[in-house]
């Protein structure tokens, strides 16, 4: 558990006193109070303010604000201030801005603008964080070391080319590796020099719109440059942890972030913390799956939400506003999947700039009688109401999902088989159908421990480590379940493809390997057909995208293609290996029959959500700590659900009163209960 000084959620967000006249603070400090809001993010864009040149560092605001909160009770999450780096720095060191895709030398403006591979960047941002450390080490309202602000975007400069040589050369050693890593033979890409190593942009190998002629060089570059700002940030966590070596430190993720392997970041992070803003037309579950991700990189433990909007995201297309009840619902949705804080971006709106639409805590007006600072005002009120009790605990799962970035870099940077074919979109399908029954998820990855876990769900795992492989195979042979996906097992970590067929070193596990891979149009479909009924799988389904055309090597055949020269050959199998069982679906399925097929696995494996029959709307997870167990029913419907909840004797937390039998939940409201065993 992280200890934040806290005893309760955290509750607040961003606050940027330096945009406002200290007349404005003080009402904004009383109108936290009223809120219940006790966290505040601040310093996350004041680079300028407080390092006006070279060799001037001036603290006096700074101070000022963190006094201001410790004499009301307030905590502080201190930003290092490194998120916008400052005018004049662009102006006398030009090496600290980016070189785009396309090869243009960035200017001063906008937020992410600084080379991660910069001289300049890497003396100046870790000497402000250490400044702050060695002013603020003995404060004890900070409670969270917030480190730049949403680390985003890729460097194409030659700095960066010269850095991802050197990349290279500690992960290959040598030319002839590199070049039998790159496949260089093929279109006579073979290097004799280091420097003859190039960025893959717009101006080297790009080849098409999916897929560049080097793909290994992509995947390689891709994995250098995640790595190269993780080493950035890594610079200030080091300079704040010279000084406070307890210090909780952190920087804000944003899910599902394709550019960046977030499970490596995860282990240079105290804490993981994430940025929630779902689009309006994003249904739950696939919210669900991004706080289960930031759950899971550290192998469970609790994460920070460390923003989401009080109403409307300025940035998306429309600026829809949450509707009564929804901001609430997101909260809790975060918490029921094991957020231990509730942070907002913003707390007081900004009058100009590319923010001035997204919503805020305390808007234009400056009232607290806005219908969104009441919504945010109760919720404080039931995170005071609610405590410690939540703090620290933990979900419990049977089922993992796994999700690989290295998989996810390298499918789609793939000159095939399909532009329609989209890794989070696979992964996210399997998890839904898991989600829509209660049924509880871990998201694992490389190096994830899998022994605890009966059901392990790999959709279109693409790229194969050689630990990954003996970790997957060793799970199935204890009496694992393994459900993979198409196109699992087809390449190294190189992108070469594995000789002898798909799904590679895992074909005796699976017991097929794949003859052909028929792509097409997503409009054109075919059909599963059922050999036999399994569980409530009977007749037929659509499916589409991909398909693959496979020979069985002791696989079992459950369905087959009802269509096209393959017709008969199978789409679904099941096979024993060891002490378990490894499925393989061999297209991409409708929804129904991924549902089915997930209820008869869990089925078959004793696992069961909360309730057997979960209503269309309602999610349910539960919390875990201390021999006592915390469930949540979320609505997600405008409208009213009858939830019955059979078996389950329920303390409701923030009404003070017992549920059982049959309860109606209103449109989006949210239950957080202590569950009664009785014996």
């Amino acid at each position: 558990m992280i200890n934040l000084k806290i005893p309760k959620i955290p509750y607040g967000g961003d606050w940027n006193p330096e945009q406002w006249d200290r007349e404005v603070w003080l009402q904004d400090i009383e109108m936290f109070k009223e809120a219940g809001i006790d966290l505040l993010s601040i310093n996350i864009f004041s680079w300028t303010q407080l390092q006006p040149d070279e060799d001037t560092y001036d603290f006096a605001m700074l101070d000022d604000i963190i006094r201001l909160l410790k004499e009301n009770d307030m905590k502080v999450c201190l930003g290092t201030g490194t998120a916008a780096h400052p005018a004049w720095m662009a102006t006398k060191h030009p090496d600290i801005l980016r070189v785009d895709f396309q090869g243009r030398k960035r200017k001063f403006g906008d937020r992410h603008n600084s080379c991660p591979s910069s001289p300049t960047y890497r003396r100046f941002a870790p000497r402000l964080a250490e400044e702050l450390a060695k002013r603020y080490q003995h404060e004890d309202a900070i409670s969270l070391w917030h480190v730049s602000n949403e680390y985003t975007g890729v460097c194409y400069c030659e700095n960066c080319e010269k850095a991802f040589r050197v990349w290279l050369r500690k992960r290959y050693q040598t030319l002839d590796e590199l070049n039998r890593a790159w496949n260089t033979r093929f279109w006579n890409q073979t290097l004799t020099d280091w420097d003859q190593v190039v960025v893959p942009n717009q101006l080297t190998v790009q080849w098409s719109d999916r897929g560049m002629c080097q793909q290994p060089l992509v995947l390689d570059f891709t994995h250098f440059s995640s790595d190269n700002f993780l080493e950035v940030y890594s610079l200030e966590h080091e300079a704040i942890k010279k000084h406070i070596p307890e210090a909780v430190v952190t920087t804000n993720l944003m899910g599902a972030y394709r550019p960046y392997n977030y499970r490596e970041w995860a282990r240079k992070m105290d804490v993981v913390s994430w940025d929630c803003y779902p689009q309006p037309s994003q249904p739950p579950a696939h919210v669900g799956f991004l706080h289960d991700l930031m759950r899971g990189l550290k192998n469970g433990q609790s994460f920070l939400l460390m923003e989401q909007t009080p109403s409307q995201t300025n940035w998306q297309p429309y600026n829809w506003v949450k509707r009564p009840g929804a901001m609430r619902l997101g909260s809790y949705q975060a918490v029921a999947h094991g957020a231990d804080s509730v942070l907002f971006f913003q707390m007081r709106q900004s009058v100009a700039a590319c923010e001035k639409f997204h919503g805020a805590v305390i808007d234009h007006t400056g009232r607290n009688d806005t219908r969104v600072f009441k919504e945010v005002a109760a919720l404080g009120a039931e995170l005071q109401k609610l405590g410690p009790e939540l703090l620290g605990s933990e979900l419990q799962s049977e089922v993992a999902l796994w999700f690989d970035w290295e998989t996810w870099w390298a499918l789609e940077n793939s000159a095939g088989p399909s532009v329609d074919l989209h890794y989070m979109e696979q992964v996210a399908r399997y998890y839904s159908a898991l989600h829509q029954d209660g049924i509880s998820v871990d998201v694992v990855g490389p190096g994830s421990d899998l022994s605890k876990y009966k059901l392990l769900v790999t959709p279109t795992l693409y790229l194969l480590h050689p630990e990954d492989t003996d970790a997957i195979t060793a799970f199935v042979q204890n009496g694992g379940t393994l459900l993979s996906s198409f196109l699992t097992g087809v390449a190294d970590v190189n992108d070469h493809v594995f000789r002898g067929g798909a799904p590679g070193p895992l074909r005796e596990v699976f017991g097929l390997w794949s003859e052909e891979i028929d792509a097409l149009p997503p409009a054109q479909k075919n059909r599963v057909v059922m050999e036999a009924p399994l569980g409530e799988l009977q007749g037929s389904y659509e499916c589409n995208l991909l398909f693959d055309l496979l020979r069985l090597n002791g696989a079992e055949v459950l369905a087959t293609y009802g269509e096209d020269f393959y017709a008969g050959q199978a789409a679904l199998t099941r096979h024993i290996y060891g002490s378990g069982t490894a499925y393989y679906v061999a297209t991409s399925p409708e929804e129904t029959f991924l549902q089915g097929l997930i209820r008869h696995v869990c089925k078959e494996k004793g696992i069961a959500g909360l309730l057997p029959e979960v209503p269309e709307g309602l999610e349910i997870t539960r919390r875990s700590k201390d021999g006592k167990d915390y469930v949540f029913l979320l609505n997600h419907k405008p409208t009213k659900i009858t939830v019955d909840l059979r078996d389950l004797h329920l303390h409701d937390l923030l009404l003070d009163e017992e549920l059982s039998g049959s309860i109606i939940l209103k449109g989006r409201d949210v239950k957080v209960c202590r569950q009664i065993h009785v014996q």
